[in-house]
Protein backbone atom coordinates (compact mmCIF):
# COMPACT_ATOMS: atom_id res chain seq x y z
CA UNK A 1 0.00 0.00 0.00
CA UNK A 2 2.54 2.37 0.99
CA UNK A 3 4.80 1.17 -2.13
CA UNK A 4 1.77 2.18 -4.02
CA UNK A 5 1.35 5.84 -2.34
CA UNK A 6 4.83 6.53 -3.29
CA UNK A 7 4.91 5.48 -6.80
CA UNK A 8 1.41 7.16 -7.98
CA UNK A 9 2.94 11.04 -5.53
CA UNK A 10 6.52 10.60 -7.04
CA UNK A 11 4.95 10.19 -10.78
CA UNK A 12 2.73 13.28 -9.80
CA UNK A 13 5.48 15.48 -8.52
CA UNK A 14 7.37 14.81 -12.44
CA UNK A 15 3.73 15.79 -14.03
CA UNK A 16 2.00 17.94 -12.10
CA UNK A 17 1.95 21.30 -14.30
CA UNK A 18 -0.63 24.05 -14.08
CA UNK A 19 -0.85 25.14 -10.40
CA UNK A 20 -2.69 23.96 -7.41
CA UNK A 21 -5.82 24.14 -9.38
CA UNK A 22 -4.88 21.66 -12.19
CA UNK A 23 -2.99 19.32 -9.49
CA UNK A 24 -6.13 18.73 -7.36
CA UNK A 25 -8.01 18.05 -10.88
CA UNK A 26 -5.48 15.38 -11.23
CA UNK A 27 -5.83 13.52 -7.82
CA UNK A 28 -9.66 14.20 -8.18
CA UNK A 29 -9.68 11.89 -11.34
CA UNK A 30 -6.90 9.40 -10.33
CA UNK A 31 -7.69 9.23 -6.65
CA UNK A 32 -11.56 9.19 -6.68
CA UNK A 33 -12.80 8.38 -10.31
CA UNK A 34 -9.86 6.11 -11.09
CA UNK A 35 -8.34 4.31 -8.23
CA UNK A 36 -11.13 4.88 -5.81
CA UNK A 37 -9.21 5.10 -2.63
CA UNK A 38 -12.10 7.77 -1.36
CA UNK A 39 -15.07 8.96 -2.13
CA UNK A 40 -16.08 12.36 -3.82
CA UNK A 41 -17.61 13.68 -0.26
CA UNK A 42 -14.19 12.62 1.33
CA UNK A 43 -12.58 14.55 -1.15
CA UNK A 44 -14.09 17.32 -0.65
CA UNK A 45 -13.55 17.34 2.98
CA UNK A 46 -9.91 17.26 2.24
CA UNK A 47 -10.17 19.93 -0.14
CA UNK A 48 -12.12 22.18 2.37
CA UNK A 49 -10.16 22.23 5.15
CA UNK A 50 -6.84 22.26 3.33
CA UNK A 51 -7.97 25.69 2.84
CA UNK A 52 -8.37 26.71 5.97
CA UNK A 53 -4.24 26.36 6.87
CA UNK A 54 -1.23 28.28 5.62
CA UNK A 55 0.67 26.59 2.91
CA UNK A 56 0.31 24.82 -0.42
CA UNK A 57 -2.34 23.51 -0.88
CA UNK A 58 -2.11 21.03 -3.44
CA UNK A 59 0.70 20.00 -1.48
CA UNK A 60 -0.89 19.43 1.30
CA UNK A 61 -4.14 17.48 -0.16
CA UNK A 62 -1.24 14.90 -1.66
CA UNK A 63 -0.60 14.58 2.15
CA UNK A 64 -4.24 13.92 3.21
CA UNK A 65 -4.78 11.55 0.60
CA UNK A 66 -1.85 9.85 1.47
CA UNK A 67 -3.13 9.89 5.10
CA UNK A 68 -6.38 8.34 3.68
CA UNK A 69 -4.54 5.31 2.38
CA UNK A 70 -1.79 5.24 4.56
CA UNK A 71 -1.88 6.46 8.05
CA UNK A 72 0.58 8.92 9.28
CA UNK A 73 3.57 6.72 6.97
CA UNK A 74 1.36 7.68 4.24
CA UNK A 75 0.99 11.19 4.92
CA UNK A 76 4.92 11.82 4.65
CA UNK A 77 5.91 8.98 1.75
CA UNK A 78 2.81 11.52 -0.18
CA UNK A 79 4.05 14.45 0.96
CA UNK A 80 7.50 13.67 0.17
CA UNK A 81 7.64 11.81 -3.07
CA UNK A 82 5.55 14.53 -4.74
CA UNK A 83 7.93 17.27 -3.17
CA UNK A 84 11.10 15.66 -4.22
CA UNK A 85 10.46 15.60 -8.02
CA UNK A 86 9.57 18.87 -8.09
CA UNK A 87 12.76 20.23 -5.88
CA UNK A 88 14.96 17.83 -8.29
CA UNK A 89 13.84 19.26 -11.03
CA UNK A 90 14.17 22.82 -10.08
CA UNK A 91 17.42 22.26 -8.46
CA UNK A 92 18.82 20.94 -12.11
CA UNK A 93 17.16 23.99 -14.15
CA UNK A 94 18.76 26.13 -11.11
CA UNK A 95 21.96 24.77 -12.43
CA UNK A 96 21.19 24.97 -15.84
CA UNK A 97 20.44 28.36 -15.41
CA UNK A 98 23.23 29.62 -13.43
CA UNK A 99 25.44 27.89 -16.12
CA UNK A 100 24.02 29.38 -19.68
CA UNK A 101 21.40 31.41 -18.53
CA UNK A 102 18.91 30.71 -21.47
CA UNK A 103 15.81 28.92 -21.15
CA UNK A 104 13.65 30.82 -23.63
CA UNK A 105 12.90 27.64 -25.18
CA UNK A 106 10.69 26.08 -22.82
CA UNK A 107 8.21 29.09 -22.62
CA UNK A 108 6.03 28.02 -25.85
CA UNK A 109 5.95 23.96 -24.38
CA UNK A 110 4.90 25.58 -21.14
CA UNK A 111 2.53 27.93 -22.58
CA UNK A 112 1.04 24.99 -24.58
CA UNK A 113 0.56 23.06 -21.14
CA UNK A 114 -1.13 25.71 -19.21
CA UNK A 115 -3.62 26.21 -21.79
CA UNK A 116 -4.01 22.03 -22.33
CA UNK A 117 -4.54 21.84 -18.45
CA UNK A 118 -7.45 24.26 -18.01
CA UNK A 119 -10.05 21.20 -19.42
CA UNK A 120 -9.02 18.52 -16.67
CA UNK A 121 -9.62 21.71 -13.94
CA UNK A 122 -12.73 22.68 -14.95
CA UNK A 123 -14.00 18.81 -15.29
CA UNK A 124 -12.80 18.12 -11.61
CA UNK A 125 -14.79 21.33 -10.78
CA UNK A 126 -18.05 20.05 -12.19
CA UNK A 127 -17.46 16.47 -10.91
CA UNK A 128 -17.03 18.44 -7.51
CA UNK A 129 -19.66 20.79 -7.72
CA UNK A 130 -22.26 17.98 -8.15
CA UNK A 131 -21.38 16.42 -4.87
CA UNK A 132 -20.42 19.71 -3.13
CA UNK A 133 -23.92 21.43 -3.96
CA UNK A 134 -26.07 19.76 -2.04
CA UNK A 135 -29.44 22.48 -2.31
CA UNK A 136 -30.45 25.74 -3.46
CA UNK A 137 -29.08 27.42 -0.23
CA UNK A 138 -25.71 26.07 -0.85
CA UNK A 139 -25.59 26.85 -4.56
CA UNK A 140 -26.33 30.60 -3.48
CA UNK A 141 -23.14 30.48 -0.93
CA UNK A 142 -20.97 28.96 -3.99
CA UNK A 143 -22.45 31.90 -6.51
CA UNK A 144 -21.51 34.44 -3.85
CA UNK A 145 -18.25 33.17 -3.14
CA UNK A 146 -17.35 33.24 -6.97
CA UNK A 147 -18.41 36.64 -7.18
CA UNK A 148 -16.47 37.92 -4.24
CA UNK A 149 -13.49 35.93 -4.83
CA UNK A 150 -13.60 37.79 -8.49
CA UNK A 151 -14.12 40.90 -6.66
CA UNK A 152 -10.77 40.37 -5.02
CA UNK A 153 -11.64 39.31 -1.89
CA UNK A 154 -9.52 36.88 0.27
CA UNK A 155 -10.30 32.81 -0.55
CA UNK A 156 -9.49 32.53 3.05
CA UNK A 157 -11.65 34.51 4.01
CA UNK A 158 -14.61 33.92 1.95
CA UNK A 159 -14.48 30.22 3.00
CA UNK A 160 -13.87 30.45 6.54
CA UNK A 161 -17.34 33.09 6.18
CA UNK A 162 -19.28 30.57 4.01
CA UNK A 163 -18.71 27.59 6.72
CA UNK A 164 -20.17 30.05 9.38
CA UNK A 165 -22.59 31.52 7.81
CA UNK A 166 -23.90 27.37 7.13
CA UNK A 167 -23.36 26.74 10.47
CA UNK A 168 -25.33 29.79 11.92
CA UNK A 169 -28.17 29.15 9.41
CA UNK A 170 -28.59 25.62 10.14
CA UNK A 171 -27.89 25.81 14.31
CA UNK A 172 -29.12 27.22 16.50
CA UNK A 173 -26.17 27.21 18.42
CA UNK A 174 -23.19 29.91 17.81
CA UNK A 175 -19.95 27.89 18.08
CA UNK A 176 -17.16 30.03 18.74
CA UNK A 177 -14.47 29.46 15.52
CA UNK A 178 -10.85 28.88 15.58
CA UNK A 179 -8.63 32.10 14.53
CA UNK A 180 -5.92 29.43 13.79
CA UNK A 181 -4.90 26.33 14.89
CA UNK A 182 -1.45 28.03 16.08
CA UNK A 183 0.99 30.67 14.99
CA UNK A 184 4.89 30.51 14.81
CA UNK A 185 6.59 33.37 16.40
CA UNK A 186 8.20 36.04 13.79
CA UNK A 187 11.62 35.27 13.62
CA UNK A 188 13.80 38.26 14.56
CA UNK A 189 16.48 38.59 12.05
CA UNK A 190 17.89 41.95 12.53
CA UNK A 191 21.25 41.48 10.67
CA UNK A 192 21.29 41.74 7.32
CA UNK A 193 24.44 39.18 6.42
CA UNK A 194 23.55 35.81 4.77
CA UNK A 195 23.74 32.50 7.15
CA UNK A 196 22.37 29.11 6.26
CA UNK A 197 20.33 29.00 9.33
CA UNK A 198 18.73 32.61 8.60
CA UNK A 199 17.70 31.69 5.19
CA UNK A 200 16.07 28.77 6.83
CA UNK A 201 14.40 30.23 9.30
CA UNK A 202 12.36 32.92 6.96
CA UNK A 203 11.44 29.89 4.79
CA UNK A 204 10.37 28.27 7.49
CA UNK A 205 7.99 31.23 8.79
CA UNK A 206 7.13 31.82 4.88
CA UNK A 207 5.82 27.93 5.12
CA UNK A 208 4.05 28.89 8.57
CA UNK A 209 2.03 31.90 7.01
CA UNK A 210 1.59 31.86 3.69
CA UNK A 211 -2.14 31.56 2.54
CA UNK A 212 -3.72 31.87 -0.82
CA UNK A 213 -2.55 30.99 -4.22
CA UNK A 214 1.26 29.84 -4.17
CA UNK A 215 1.60 32.66 -6.48
CA UNK A 216 1.50 34.93 -3.25
CA UNK A 217 4.92 33.87 -2.40
CA UNK A 218 6.62 35.77 -4.51
CA UNK A 219 5.26 39.01 -2.71
CA UNK A 220 7.23 37.49 -0.04
CA UNK A 221 10.29 36.64 -1.40
CA UNK A 222 10.33 40.46 -2.32
CA UNK A 223 9.42 41.37 0.81
CA UNK A 224 11.96 39.06 3.13
CA UNK A 225 14.89 38.82 0.88
CA UNK A 226 15.22 42.27 -1.79
CA UNK A 227 13.36 44.78 0.54
CA UNK A 228 14.45 43.76 4.24
CA UNK A 229 17.75 41.60 3.71
CA UNK A 230 19.21 43.03 0.14
CA UNK A 231 20.14 39.31 -0.51
CA UNK A 232 18.61 38.91 -4.31
CA UNK A 233 17.41 41.52 -6.73
CA UNK A 234 14.51 41.72 -8.43
CA UNK A 235 16.24 40.24 -12.02
CA UNK A 236 17.03 37.48 -9.49
CA UNK A 237 13.41 36.89 -8.15
CA UNK A 238 11.91 37.23 -12.07
CA UNK A 239 14.27 34.67 -12.81
CA UNK A 240 12.92 32.49 -10.03
CA UNK A 241 9.45 32.99 -11.39
CA UNK A 242 10.36 31.43 -14.47
CA UNK A 243 11.70 28.39 -12.33
CA UNK A 244 8.45 27.92 -10.96
CA UNK A 245 6.72 28.35 -14.16
CA UNK A 246 8.71 25.78 -16.18
CA UNK A 247 9.04 22.75 -13.81
CA UNK A 248 5.94 20.70 -12.67
CA UNK A 249 4.40 20.54 -8.74
CA UNK A 250 4.32 22.80 -5.99
CA UNK A 251 5.35 26.64 -6.58
CA UNK A 252 7.16 26.34 -3.54
CA UNK A 253 9.78 24.29 -4.89
CA UNK A 254 10.98 28.02 -6.03
CA UNK A 255 12.47 28.10 -2.81
CA UNK A 256 15.20 25.33 -4.22
CA UNK A 257 16.27 27.59 -7.13
CA UNK A 258 16.63 30.52 -4.50
CA UNK A 259 18.45 28.42 -1.70
CA UNK A 260 20.83 27.10 -4.49
CA UNK A 261 21.29 30.44 -5.41
CA UNK A 262 22.17 31.62 -2.23
CA UNK A 263 23.74 29.03 -0.57
CA UNK A 264 24.60 26.27 -2.99
CA UNK A 265 23.34 22.78 -2.56
CA UNK A 266 23.15 23.23 1.06
CA UNK A 267 21.25 26.22 0.87
CA UNK A 268 18.59 24.29 -1.99
CA UNK A 269 18.24 21.51 0.52
CA UNK A 270 17.76 23.91 3.08
CA UNK A 271 15.07 26.11 2.07
CA UNK A 272 12.86 22.99 0.56
CA UNK A 273 12.79 21.39 3.94
CA UNK A 274 12.14 24.84 5.71
CA UNK A 275 9.33 26.03 3.16
CA UNK A 276 7.64 22.70 3.44
CA UNK A 277 7.94 21.77 7.24
CA UNK A 278 5.16 23.78 8.10
CA UNK A 279 2.86 21.88 6.24
CA UNK A 280 3.30 18.56 7.11
CA UNK A 281 3.14 19.99 11.09
CA UNK A 282 -0.30 21.37 10.18
CA UNK A 283 -1.66 18.32 8.13
CA UNK A 284 -1.37 16.45 11.08
CA UNK A 285 -2.31 17.99 13.46
CA UNK A 286 -5.48 18.82 10.85
CA UNK A 287 -6.28 15.12 10.44
CA UNK A 288 -7.40 14.65 14.19
CA UNK A 289 -10.20 17.68 13.37
CA UNK A 290 -11.90 16.04 10.05
CA UNK A 291 -12.80 12.81 11.71
CA UNK A 292 -14.51 15.23 14.29
CA UNK A 293 -16.47 17.59 11.62
CA UNK A 294 -17.70 14.40 9.96
CA UNK A 295 -19.39 13.26 13.29
CA UNK A 296 -20.29 16.28 14.44
CA UNK A 297 -24.02 17.97 12.96
CA UNK A 298 -22.52 21.37 13.63
CA UNK A 299 -19.45 21.23 12.50
CA UNK A 300 -20.89 18.86 9.41
CA UNK A 301 -22.79 21.82 8.36
CA UNK A 302 -19.48 24.11 8.83
CA UNK A 303 -17.40 21.45 6.10
CA UNK A 304 -20.75 21.83 4.03
CA UNK A 305 -20.00 25.89 3.67
CA UNK A 306 -16.57 25.00 3.85
CA UNK A 307 -16.61 22.71 0.85
CA UNK A 308 -19.19 24.98 -1.55
CA UNK A 309 -16.45 27.89 -1.14
CA UNK A 310 -13.40 25.25 -1.75
CA UNK A 311 -15.15 24.48 -4.99
CA UNK A 312 -16.77 28.12 -6.02
CA UNK A 313 -12.93 29.50 -5.39
CA UNK A 314 -11.47 27.02 -7.55
CA UNK A 315 -14.14 28.51 -10.46
CA UNK A 316 -12.96 31.58 -9.61
CA UNK A 317 -8.98 30.92 -9.60
CA UNK A 318 -9.49 29.00 -12.50
CA UNK A 319 -11.32 31.83 -14.82
CA UNK A 320 -8.76 34.19 -13.88
CA UNK A 321 -5.69 31.95 -14.57
CA UNK A 322 -7.32 31.41 -17.79
CA UNK A 323 -7.73 34.60 -18.36
CA UNK A 324 -3.70 35.01 -17.98
CA UNK A 325 -3.17 32.06 -19.91
CA UNK A 326 -5.20 32.13 -22.60
CA UNK A 327 -3.36 35.26 -24.72
CA UNK A 328 -3.59 34.91 -28.51
CA UNK A 329 -4.97 32.58 -31.04
CA UNK A 330 -2.35 29.83 -30.52
CA UNK A 331 -3.15 29.02 -26.52
CA UNK A 332 -6.69 29.75 -27.19
CA UNK A 333 -6.82 26.78 -30.22
CA UNK A 334 -4.93 24.52 -27.32
CA UNK A 335 -7.11 25.01 -24.81
CA UNK A 336 -10.43 24.36 -27.13
CA UNK A 337 -8.79 21.15 -28.41
CA UNK A 338 -7.54 20.28 -25.03
CA UNK A 339 -11.35 20.59 -24.13
CA UNK A 340 -12.90 18.61 -27.11
CA UNK A 341 -10.23 15.40 -26.07
CA UNK A 342 -11.21 15.59 -22.46
CA UNK A 343 -14.88 15.80 -22.58
CA UNK A 344 -14.87 13.33 -25.95
CA UNK A 345 -12.83 10.94 -24.88
CA UNK A 346 -14.15 10.01 -20.86
CA UNK A 347 -11.36 9.30 -18.86
CA UNK A 348 -8.20 9.71 -20.61
CA UNK A 349 -5.14 10.43 -18.68
CA UNK A 350 -3.97 13.88 -17.89
CA UNK A 351 -0.62 13.02 -18.69
CA UNK A 352 -1.78 13.24 -22.59
CA UNK A 353 -3.44 15.95 -22.53
CA UNK A 354 -0.15 18.11 -20.79
CA UNK A 355 1.94 16.66 -23.58
CA UNK A 356 0.17 17.62 -26.18
CA UNK A 357 -0.25 20.67 -25.09
CA UNK A 358 3.45 21.07 -24.53
CA UNK A 359 3.94 19.72 -28.35
CA UNK A 360 1.28 21.93 -30.14
CA UNK A 361 2.63 24.59 -27.62
CA UNK A 362 6.26 23.97 -29.32
CA UNK A 363 5.47 23.36 -32.98
CA UNK A 364 3.28 26.65 -32.88
CA UNK A 365 6.05 28.55 -31.50
CA UNK A 366 7.55 28.28 -34.98
CA UNK A 367 4.52 29.87 -37.15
Amino acid sequence: MLTEIFRYFFKLGFIAFGGPAAHVAMMQDDLVEKKQWMSNEEFLDYLGTTNLIPGPNSTEMTMHCGYHRGGIPGLFIAGISFIVPAATLTLIVAIIFEKYGDISWMVPIVNGIKAAVISFIFGAILKLGKKAVKDSFLAIIGLLVVIFCLLGYSEVLMILSAGIIVLLARSLLFQKQLNSLFILPLFGLFANSFTLTKMFLIFLKIGAILFGSGYVLFAYLDGEFISNLGWLTHPDLVEAVAIGQVTPGPVLSTATFIGYKLGGLSGAVLATLGIFLPSFIYVVILEKFIEKMRNSTHLRNFLSGVNIAAVAAMVAVSFEMARSIVIDWKTGLICVLSFLVYFYFKGINALYIIIGGGVLGYIFSFI
